[in-house]
Order: structure tokens, then C-alpha cells, then sequence
């Protein structure tokens, strides 16, 4: 099942949903003749479509509203801070091609800093799926939920078949001893293909899909930093404000103390490609963040995308 047929089984169930849009119609083609008035696209103004979603929401509708993730997540902050995170609205923000999935755009359209932005407003929940089998796991508790989400979109289908989802809860996907790998949204993938590469090279490794950002599974995180010598956090994100800092702030809160090995852009934007060039280009591929790991193994050799980078 597609995101767009599960939307239209649940709209066509229920008809508390009104999917909305800023002009942004890829992942829901179908649904204007389906819904009719319970499709509203409001043209380029995000910030109009979260005020317009709040007061739908004030009035018992579930308002599921489409963007580009990096206008929805800073164009219309404001508006989803005060509209729909401080009265704890469930306004439903599907975040489309978040991270390295804007491949081919530049800064201007890259959504690097989304999952810092949007965990900081009070109330609001924060999800990144796998591909395409997560995400149609985790919608449907997504939207029943009485509190705003903010999910990174992500349609890329793998082989992998995920467990059922929970908010707030990981999926455990193996414990290792010597590495576990803590990753969310599209470097799932490439994070499968590292850990079956260092278990190759004899490696006892672990992987989690964090799946739930906020609320967070702060167990998981623990249980992982307790049975493993080092922990891998693997992200398409800033360095700043996402998954190595959620770590950090866990084990800080429980007193704790880890060696923490990060990926993730160090407060650079990446350089606009082709997918597979991009993830090759920036460091993320499988094969890149095994042998990283493996030199951190021997020699703690830090990835090039955590040394300074200096102007010349």
C-alpha cells in the first residue's frame, strides 16, 4: 500500500480527515476528485495552510497537510509553533523530500534542520520512517493521535518488512556488542548494508531504526549504550539538534557516558546530485560508514564530515 491509498482509505473512512496542500501534489494526485470540498490546496502559502489547518482542527477535523519539507518546517514555523504546537492541536504536517531526499535541490529546498526545528515546539511529535513500509506502519497511529506530527515523507520501497509501530517506541533490529547503529528515514538502507559488512569482518552489531524522534525511546538508546562498546549515530541531518544530540541529551539526563561515533552533516549543506552521488558524495554510503567504523575501531580515526573545515 501506497501513502496515497492509505490516505484515501482512511479520508474515505472518516470524515474527520481534510488532506491539504501548498501546491505540493506528488503524493496525493488522486484525492481532489475522491474528497472534493475535503481537499483544500491553498496555493505557495504554507503559512496560510497551517492557520487555515488549526482552525479546522479547533473544530474536530483531522487536517493532514502536504509541503516541501523545508518550507513547511521554516517558512511556517510561526505558524505551527503558535497555531498548532502551544494549544496542542492535531495538526498532521507530512513533510515531503526531507534530508537527501532533495537530492538534485540546493539549500535553499535541503530540510537539514527540520527534525532540530520541529522537536523544539512544545507538544509537537517528530517521525522519520524507513521507506515506504515504516511510513505506512506508522501513519495511521501518526494521524489518530490527539497531538500535532511532523513525519519526514519517506515513498522509497526496500526489501525490508518492519515491525508494527508504536509512538515513542524503536525498532530493535538486532543487539550487537561491539557496534549498534542508531539511524532514522532514508540511511535505514545504508545502514543495513554497513552493519552485514562489519559482521562480516566479525563484528558483533546491533541496529535500531529510531523511527519515533519525539517522543523518543530513551530505553533503547540505554539498553544499546549499555551492551555496546561504541554507538553509531547515522543521519541525513545537521550534525546540531538531531539524533546525535538526542543521544547526548539522554545520556546526560540519565548521568551516563558513551563512546558516540556521529554521521551527519557538520554545518554544511550537501552538494545537489543525483541520489546515489549525493549519499557517495557526502560519506553515507554502506560501504563508507563500515570502514569509518572500522577505523574508529582500530585507530579512532574520526569521518571526514566531523574535522573542520577551514576556508582556504
Amino acid at each position: 500500500m501506497s501513502y496515497e491509498e492509505l490516505l484515501t482509505e482512511l479520508s474515505l473512512a472518516d470524515e474527520r480527515f481534510v488532506v491539504m496542500t501548498a501546491e505540493n501534489r506528488a503524493l496525493i494526485r488522486n484525492l481532489p476528485q475522491l474528497l472534493g470540498k475535503r481537499f483544500i490546496d491553498t496555493g505557495i502559502t504554507e503559512q496560510t495552510m497551517i492557520g487555515a489547518a488549526a482552525g479546522l482542527a479547533l473544530r474536530n477535523r483531522i487536517p493532514v497537510v502536504h509541503a516541501l519539507a523545508s518550507f513547511l518546517s521554516m517558512r511556517a514555523f510561526e505558524f505551527i509553533r503558535t497555531d498548532a504546537g502551544i494549544p496542542s492541536l492535531p495538526v498532521k504536517l507530512s513533510a515531503f523530500i526531507p534530508g537527501l531526499l532533495s537530492d538534485a535541490n540546493g539549500p535553499t529546498h535541503q530540510a537539514i534542520e527540520d527534525v532540530s526545528i520541529m522537536r523544539g515546539i512544545p507538544n509537537m511529535t517528530v517521525f522519520a520512517p524507513a521507506d515506504e513500509d515504516d511510513m505506512v506502519k506508522m501513519m495511521p497511529e501518526i494521524w489518530a493521535s490527539p497531538k500535532p506530527a511532523y513525519t519526514r515523507i519517506n515513498t522509497r520501497k526496500t526489501s525490508y518488512v518492519h515491525a508494527p509501530f508504536e509512538p515513542g517506541k524503536a525498532e530493535v533490529i538486532e543487539q550487537g556488542t561491539d557496534v549498534t547503529i542508531l539511524t532514522y528515514g532514508l540511511l535505514f538502507e545504508q545502514a543495513l548494508i554497513a552493519t552485514e559488512i562489519l559482521k562480516s569482518e566479525g563484528l558483533s552489531v546491533g541496529l535500531i531504526n529510531m523511527r519515533s524522534l519525539k517522543p523518543v525511546d530513551e530505553q533503547a538508546i540505554l539498553k544499546a549504550v549499555d551492551q555496546s562498546e561504541l554507538i553509531v549515530t547515522l543521519e541525513d541531518h545537521f550534525l546540531t539538534g538531531g539524533l546525535y544530540t538526542i543521544v547526548a541529551e539522554v545520556l546526560l539526563k540519565h548521568q551516563k557516558t558513551a563512546k558516540v561515533l556521529p554521521f551527519a552533516l557538520n554545518e554544511k549543506w550537501f552538494k545537489p546530485a543525483l541520489l546515489p552521488a549525493v549519499i557517495e558524495y557526502e560519506g553515507f554510503s554502506g560501504k563508507q560508514v563500515a570502514e569509518v567504523i572500522l577505523g574508529y575501531q582500530t585507530n579512532h580515526i574520526q569521518p571526514e564530515i566531523l574535522k573542520p573545515q577551514f576556508a582556504e
